[in-house]
């Protein structure tokens, strides 16, 4: 069965966003911990989280995906910037604590022309200050389509910083398909092969959650513009191939296509059709 959702304001609380997510089909969903762009958390509300979470129980909504702020750069050169994103992580994973199961994903940032051996060993210290509180929460590296002097433009990239973690055993990979597309990786004409380096490199069990994107741009552009299912250059054959994958049609799947609701609920069907034709 193919678990699909997409990107909600989380503004109206958890119980808000279940109810949206049920209304359009979905059994799953993402959203932002604050605002995308940073900024201080709402009030952490228990008596929604348990309504919330007895909703969730008889509709079936399970491993929802709390996105960080945008704004979060773990491997900037300025040491204010990397404390910063430190502490909200620890404050986002504290919240989500209350909410078993979920998962927390993460850009892993941009280096800004300290180079990607510092970048990367910048964001492994973090995840390992943050290790040191015990959070239940599984960390998700975010895969990058490579702009400018981003981290985790390649399954090498990610591995790096798997492998500087000193306990990894709740860090995992989110796959982006515009990211990884754009990245370079020919997940239309070669998913297989792309999906064997991913295994030979960090290792299929890493790979936690996607997200189902189609873009704007061609393969290896390295721009990050996402496009709505089927109107971009991935196109729905391909996505047919990901979503009955025997590697992915078991993980949870989250649209950020640029979309409202109504537009959310037609993806939703139509990714559904395209599970069941094969």
């Amino acid at each position: 069965m193919l678990r699909i959702g997409c990107h909600l304001s989380s503004s109206k609380g958890y119980l808000a966003m279940a109810k949206e997510a049920v209304k359009i089909g979905a059994d799953t969903f993402q959203f932002f911990t604050r605002n995308p762009r940073g900024g201080k958390a709402k009030e952490l509300d228990l008596a929604d989280i348990r309504a919330y979470l007895e909703f969730a129980g008889e509709h079936g909504i399970a491993q929802i995906l709390a996105h960080a702020p945008y704004t979060l750069n773990a491997c900037s050169a300025d040491g204010g910037l990397r404390q910063f994103a430190y502490e909200t992580m620890c404050d986002d994973l504290g919240r989500l604590s209350h909410i078993p199961g979920s998962m927390y994903n993460f850009h892993p940032g941009s280096h800004v022309k300290q180079g990607v051996k510092v970048g990367i060993s910048y964001i492994a210290d973090m995840l390992n200050r943050i290790n040191q509180h015990g959070f239940s929460t599984t960390i998700l590296l975010e895969t990058m389509a490579g702009k400018g002097s981003e981290i985790g433009r390649s399954f090498e990239e990610l591995r790096a910083i798997i492998d500087n973690v000193e306990d990894s055993r709740r860090i995992g990979i989110c796959l982006d398909t515009c990211h990884v597309f754009d990245g370079g990786y020919d997940i239309v004409g070669d998913l297989d092969g792309v999906l064997d380096e991913f295994e030979s490199i960090i290792g299929v069990e890493r790979l936690r959650a996607v997200h189902i994107n189609d873009s704007k741009n061609p393969l290896g552009s390295h721009k990050d513009r996402h496009e709505k299912i089927g109107e971009g250059q991935i196109g729905l054959d391909a996505f047919m191939h990901i979503v009955t994958h025997p590697r992915l049609r078991h993980l949870p799947f989250y649209l950020e296509t640029p979309n409202d609701l109504a537009g959310y609920q037609r993806e939703i069907e139509l990714l559904k059709s395209l599970a069941f034709r094969q």
